[in-house]
């Protein structure tokens, strides 16, 4: 069995599968139609030289053409990489480089990022292994009275343990490194979605997350299929009251959004929601009381907070049956094993770790080794990096991390991205990238920044400077405040004590 068998097989043909918003126009798509509009793409897929193992890269907003993109590189037995639209071309040359994707899945509007970052690829002259540049697809999604697409060969075994999925982590300390999920992640996501996501069968389930985030690939159409539910897309940049239109017109059962966004409705609407509204869920980070009750108050629902990450998936939420408590992130979900390490017998947080891996169903292979274009495995036990609080009834509460990582609006930033930009920037000399916090986006990039010689601080610079980081990598990677000062704290041995400036922060 490949991807594709495992989403669409147990589906009725005829039965509602996308709801989906672009341009102004609103299209549904049965189970059958994604099956023969995947099938298409898959064909041209073949034809540009996919094969079973190869990598397929996908820059495509939330629309059907990334689903069913998505879907016919499962059915070919290759694992998809899907991006953000929002990475620049450096981004996604380092992506190329360190996956080596046989085909670029993309639409007009991002074709010119595509081709800018093949065009730095084959210009860099990177030491390593030698591959062939990608082939750029625009996918053709054939008309409904056309006929349908002569199937494509499938290879004939797949195990679990074949590539299927890979997601770039959040650097600390160095470029983000390439998760690599097998077949086995798509079937695992059955514990998830029955226990966190919740979605019915027949029931409009809508998860906002944009292709290119872990939570994207497993809720915005996995978790609804598995649980024979129909998914909505959305093509559309956050807009409060847009997302409180399409809410009430589309009226879904199941709401997925990040915290950011439950925060700003709540801020900056009116929350008149409709009432086909029977579950709220959220991961990525504690929601405050005063957001909650506001949806409470509004829907009669509390959110479900969950938590993962991009390695293991989906690891906890409320138990099913049970109001959420507010500020929890729930219990470990069935068959998980989640424990706290801590520093010192009776301390009441610890950091969150996974005691036996195999237990996580949707556990990652590892991270892709370049050179050998396989993943390296992880053995032995799995520490979050999360500091978390367990109370006397079992229920987990995040602290903070342990390492760098900024969490802003649910975007998991890594300073070493946000620092490698600022230091290009001739005014630069030295840079940090630490978390502040903020009341919208729990919390901002703030940029700690030592100017060269001959340059003088003022809000001029820290604009363009701001700017400068827009234009080379993701624009929600920007620093949000910049602040000058003469010396970076640093440790004996040189580096530079980012703790102590998110205290001064």
């Amino acid at each position: 069995m490949n991807g594709a068998e495992l989403l669409l097989g147990p589906q009725d043909r005829a039965a509602l599968a996308l709801v989906c918003l672009a341009g102004g126009e609103r299209h549904e798509y049965s189970f059958g139609e994604v099956e023969r509009l995947s099938g298409a793409v898959a064909g041209q897929l073949a034809e540009a030289g996919v094969r079973a193992g190869d990598v397929v890269m996908t820059v495509i907003g939330s629309r059907v053409e990334w689903v069913v993109s998505m879907v016919a590189a499962l059915h070919l037995g290759a694992a998809v990489l899907p991006c953000l639209e929002q990475l620049r071309p450096g981004d996604l040359a380092s992506r190329i480089r360190a996956t080596r994707p046989r085909a670029v899945v993309t639409l007009p509007r991002n074709r010119a990022s595509a081709q800018a970052a093949l065009a730095l690829v084959a210009g860099d002259g990177v030491t390593g292994p030698p591959f062939d540049a990608p082939v750029v697809i625009e996918p053709i999604l054939p008309a409904p009275s056309a006929p349908s697409p002569t199937p494509v060969p499938l290879r004939p075994t797949l195990t679990p343990l074949d590539p299927a999925l890979l997601t770039f982590t959040s650097g600390t300390s160095g470029p983000p490194k390439a998760v690599v999920h097998g077949l086995k992640y798509l079937a695992g996501q059955q514990v998830q979605a029955e226990h966190w996501f919740g979605a019915q069968p027949g029931e409009l389930a809508w998860c906002t997350a944009a292709p290119g985030w872990s939570k994207s690939a497993r809720n915005v159409f996995i978790a609804p299929w598995l649980r024979g539910a129909p998914a909505l897309l959305h093509d559309a940049r956050f807009d409060p009251e847009d997302r409180l239109a399409v809410l009430r017109s589309e009226r879904p059962g199941v709401l997925c959004m990040a915290p950011t966004e439950y925060r700003l409705l709540a801020a900056r609407t009116t929350l008149e929601l409709p009432d086909s509204l029977r579950r709220l869920v959220a991961a990525g980070e504690a929601l405050d009381p005063a957001v909650l009750t506001a949806w409470h108050q509004a829907t009669g629902l509390w959110v479900r907070d969950g938590f993962g990450q991009t390695e293991t998936g989906q690891l906890t939420a409320p138990p099913n049956g049970t109001d959420p408590l507010p500020g929890s992130m729930g219990q470990p979900l069935p068959g998980m094993s989640l424990d706290l390490r801590l520093a010192h017998p009776g301390d009441e947080v610890g950091e969150l770790v996974i005691t036996n891996p195999s237990s996580v169903p949707t556990f990652f292979l590892g991270y892709l080794d370049p050179h050998t274009g396989r993943p390296t495995p992880h053995d032995g036990v799995w520490t979050t990096g999360d500091r978390v609080r367990r109370d006397a009834h079992g229920n987990l509460f995040f602290v903070g991390r342990t390492d760098d990582v900024i969490v802003s609006s649910g975007y998991r930033i890594g300073p070493f991205e946000v620092e490698s930009v600022l230091v290009e920037h001739p005014a630069v000399a030295e840079a940090a990238a630490v978390s502040a916090p903020d009341a919208e986006r729990g919390s901002i990039v703030r940029a700690v920044v030592v100017l060269r010689d001959g340059h003088a601080a003022s809000e001029a610079l820290a604009a363009e400077l701001q700017a400068h980081v827009r234009e080379r990598t993701a624009p929600y990677k920007y620093p949000r405040r910049v602040d000058f000062v003469d010396e970076l704290p640093k440790t004996s041995s040189g580096k530079v004590r980012r703790a102590l400036l998110r205290e001064e922060g």
